[in-house]
């Protein structure tokens, strides 16, 4: 081995033994207050993720302001947003006027820039593609204030990646922020971060994800972060038994949720998080991930394509792996 391969071993092994160190000490932060430094939020992108996250940041009691690219798109966001909001009421008993009051705090607009030149904090929730995530930014990058905080909601992409165009300093305070579909009902939100990346600034986003009742937890900047980097080959597996002709979606679905006491099965789960995310997913891992590029398990094969071509891509389009009213 190498002096210089040596050394990166024995700066791996440090920093393992560190994370073993500092999850066993249970290191505490000062309380901190989230509002004090970031009260209004810019979010990009109004499909399910975005208004999603407008959603719970508005309920708790944070200024949003949702962009997308036309009025069309920002008004299905809304009237998604309003129509969650109003099941919430319904179910929990809140007074007449608790949906409006939550809309109150939203506003919207087709500017880009506009929508984040007094934001604390911006959350990227484009479209899945790596060059659109890039100009985005750093276009943004030239109005927003210098102490606001850049989040990605990508599910497949490097940190380091989207953050590429930015600025030294922006880039130090530039995270990822992935949260799970429905925003509303799932609790986790992974922070991914670089080296480098401020401790403060994670103790800061970890106090706001608990804020808007969200469970945080980090992760380096690693493809798939935790739950994709584990979830995805699984969802791989159960694929390729059906096409292997092995089993059916059925029962597959069936035996993980009796026999390893899984809520959903993976078929199910695809279903609901939309084939199309899995699907860009893979292709990114396979065109480019770090230790995962041009690995066959990643590439998607031709039954997967079909289905993404035909617009099959689960509870969202009506039909997935299975069919839905």
């Amino acid at each position: 081995m190498s002096s210089s391969a040596s050394a990166n071993a024995a700066e791996l092994a440090l920093r393992r033994q560190h994370q073993i160190l500092d999850h066993l000490r249970g290191e505490s932060h000062p309380e901190i207050n989230p509002k004090t430094t970031i009260s209004h939020i810019a979010i990009y992108g109004a499909g399910i993720m975005g208004s999603g996250i407008v959603q719970v940041a508005a309920q708790s009691g944070y200024q949003v302001t949702l962009w997308d690219v036309t009025q069309a798109n920002i008004d299905s966001g809304i009237h998604a947003i309003r129509t969650s909001l109003s099941k919430i009421a319904r179910k929990t008993g809140q007074p007449a006027d608790w949906v409006q009051s939550i809309l109150t705090r939203i506003s919207s607009t087709t500017d880009q820039l506009a929508a984040c030149a007094s934001a604390d904090l911006v959350i990227e929730a484009v479209v899945e593609n790596l060059s659109i995530k890039q100009d985005l930014l750093s276009h943004l990058d030239t109005v927003a204030k210098p102490t606001c905080i850049f989040a990605t909601n990508t599910s497949s992409l490097l940190v380091a990646d989207v953050a590429a165009k930015l600025n030294d300093e922006r880039r130090q305070r530039t995270v990822a922020l992935h949260f799970f579909n429905p925003v509303a009902v799932m609790k986790l939100v992974e922070i991914a971060y670089m080296d480098g990346t401020d401790p403060a600034l994670l103790a800061l986003l970890k106090a706001w994800v608990l804020d808007i009742g969200k469970v945080p937890v980090l992760c380096r900047d690693t493809p798939g972060f935790i739950v994709n980097r584990l979830l995805v080959p699984y969802n791989i597996e159960a694929r390729q038994l059906v096409e292997r002709g092995d089993a059916t979606i059925e029962d597959v679905d069936t035996a993980m949720k009796l026999g390893a006491g899984y809520p959903m099965g993976p078929f199910e789960l695809m279903d609901m998080t939309g084939l199309d995310t899995g699907y860009h997913i893979m292709k990114a891992w396979y065109g480019a991930a770090p230790g995962l590029a041009k690995d066959p398990r990643f590439k998607p094969s031709p039954e997967m394509e079909q289905m993404i071509s035909s617009g099959y891509l689960g509870r969202k389009s009506g039909r997935g792996y299975y069919v839905y009213d």
